[in-house]
């Protein structure tokens, strides 16, 4: 039997996917080890690997193959634009992607003037704008915090995820318009679908009926 592959985005989804996985009898005891220098991680009972990597870095991963399962969320999904098969919400790290700025953009927003919108997310910003509002925008893409944008004169909006909005409220901004919600998702390599689909489809039934079982 081949070792089934799996790439976690770093941080807090990992930890949170790795709480999933155990409660349905996965466990993988030296990913725990803080100090530990190792890239690759392996059950070798179940032959399963584990990996981590950068969230924009999983759907790579996924759809060239060097893994067959990822755990990542929406909004990298939406961003990367990979071909692979998005299996499963896991339900948690809920948020949303908005359109946010000062109260005084909402006119242009409304009027579907060309505006610059900054965002760390050009694609979905670009999807929104073109496709589902058919609103012409300039987009500036930025890496850092893009809340700076509309107060320095950058931009007149943001697209940006949304958690509390405790930060844009102490910036003056305010969501102006949701493009999507978001949360953490699985997501399949479409030729590992077909070579192991008995394994895989197995995995995502328990995870789908712990999920179930959380949420009853």
């Amino acid at each position: 039997m081949r070792y089934l592959t799996i790439a976690l985005a770093k941080g807090r989804l990992a930890k949170q996917t790795m709480e999933m996985l155990e409660k349905i009898g996965i466990f993988c005891e030296e990913m725990k080890d803080e100090k530990t220098r190792k890239l690759i991680f392996t059950n070798e009972e179940l032959k399963l690997r584990f990996f981590l990597a950068k969230a924009t870095d999983v759907p790579t991963y996924v759809e060239y193959g060097a893994a067959d399962i990822g755990f990542v969320g929406k909004d990298t999904i939406l961003e990367e634009g990979r071909n692979l098969y998005e299996v499963l919400d896991l339900g948690f790290g809920k948020c949303r992607m908005c359109v946010c700025g000062p109260e005084s953009a909402r006119e242009k927003l409304q009027n579907h003037e060309l505006i610059r919108v900054a965002s760390k997310y050009p694609a979905i910003a670009r999807d929104y704008f073109y496709n589902v509002k058919h609103q012409t925008v300039e987009i500036i893409k930025l890496n850092g915090s893009v809340e700076l944008a509309p107060i320095v004169g950058l931009s007149e909006v943001i697209v940006d995820i949304v958690e509390t909005g405790s930060t844009l409220r102490e910036n003056g901004l305010v969501v102006l318009e949701e493009v999507c919600p978001l949360s953490a998702r699985m997501v399949v390599n479409q030729v590992s679908m077909k070579m192991e689909n008995e394994r895989i489809r197995r995995l995502i039934e328990q995870m789908r009926e712990l999920i179930r079982k959380e949420n009853a």
